[in-house]
């Protein structure tokens, strides 16, 4: 069951059709996105690092150097920049540079070349994280209240790195001179869509394993928000002129690892989840080449902002998202399709 709530500013769609340039498409965000826009209508140019693509609706670029792709810029309604480097792996020394690289100055090159142009986009959305926050298991983390992490007493290494990338990414971003585009920071948190390669995918698979118990102690908050309301929050903060600054894109019912695990056994229709105590999950986490930091960081995120502009959730309740998310989850695998691969009349070359 779905908690749909009504309100004049909730029947607001993008009616009209916009030209919108999507750098970084190739990930699980870019791709729902882009199949997003060009399902209503909308013009998607996407900026993409793979050289010798065929697909028409992609230029590519190094997200490094000026080329070809400014000009796609010029007169854009929408610029939506999700580029970098995806953080699920070991930070090594040469994945922290690239991770961070990878967003910093893609950042910086888009803000760069926004200032060559005869005119400007009307809107930079600019990816962003909600890991930005401090480890929190008591107070709620809003765009007025929230603490940056970063001074929490004996942080691990790991996540204090990735706080850094946060502010680092943030910092370029409003250091971009870019007076005629009206810019918002993305605080998201983790996006749940049926589709493969995605968070939730991950976390069914071990629910459908027997491992879906507790991560660590279950005491950390997970922020999480349904893929169909990141896309609509997506079109409100585009419709809604007035929005500026970091934004939280997270459902506003975080919950704490243990509980949001255990409802998603039982939309799954599991009996029985094993837990992952912690030295179990820093060893499995060690042995598949990722960091227990995207499990175990407390992330207690409320999208403030979003709901006092009038946005209303469809989904607020964990047991409701889940449930759809599963029932969705298994329809797509009766009707399987190439990951990656639009329908024809919504086709884009991910990034």
């Amino acid at each position: 069951m779905t908690q749909a709530h009504s309100s004049v500013n909730e029947s607001r769609t993008l009616q009209t059709p916009l030209r919108i340039v999507l750098a970084g498409g190739s990930g699980h965000i870019g791709r729902l996105l882009g199949l997003h826009f060009s399902s209503h209508g909308h013009l998607v140019r996407v900026l993409s690092r793979q050289r010798g693509t065929t697909s028409s609706n992609a230029v590519w670029w190094d997200g490094l150097h000026f080329g070809d792709w400014v000009k796609e810029l010029d007169g854009a309604d929408v610029l939506l920049n999700l580029s970098g480097r995806s953080v699920d792996c070991r930070y090594t020394a040469v994945h922290r540079w690239e991770i961070m690289e990878s967003r910093v100055r893609s950042t910086q090159i888009l803000g760069e070349a926004i200032t060559r142009l005869e005119k400007a986009p009307r809107i930079w959305l600019n990816a962003s994280t909600a890991t930005i926050y401090r480890h929190e298991f008591v107070r709620d983390m809003t765009e007025g209240s929230g603490e940056i992490g970063g001074a929490e007493s004996n942080p691990s290494r790991s996540w204090n790195f990735s706080i850094e990338v946060a502010k680092r990414w943030e910092e370029a971003f409003w250091a971009c001179d870019t007076q005629d585009t009206r810019k918002v920071a993305l605080r998201s948190a983790m996006v749940m869509s049926p589709d493969r390669g995605g968070v939730f995918d991950v976390l069914l698979r071990l629910v459908r394993f027997g491992l879906g118990g507790s991560i660590g102690d279950g005491r950390q908050y997970v922020s999480w928000v349904l893929d169909t309301d990141f896309v609509r929050a997506i079109d409100h903060i585009v419709l809604h002129e007035k929005i500026t600054g970091a934004v939280n894109i997270a459902s506003p019912g975080p919950i704490p690892n243990s509980e949001f695990m255990q409802i998603l056994r039982k939309a799954w229709g599991a009996r029985f989840g094993m837990s992952a105590p912690l030295p179990i999950l820093e060893l499995a986490t060690f042995l598949l080449r990722t960091e227990s930091e995207l499990v175990l960081k407390s992330r207690r995120v409320v999208p403030r902002r979003l709901l006092e502009d009038g946005f209303r959730f469809q989904f607020t309740n964990w047991a409701a998202a889940a449930s759809d998310l599963v029932a969705r989850w298994k329809n797509n695998r009766r009707h399987a399709v190439p990951v990656g691969v639009f329908p024809r009349a919504a086709r884009n070359e991910a990034a």
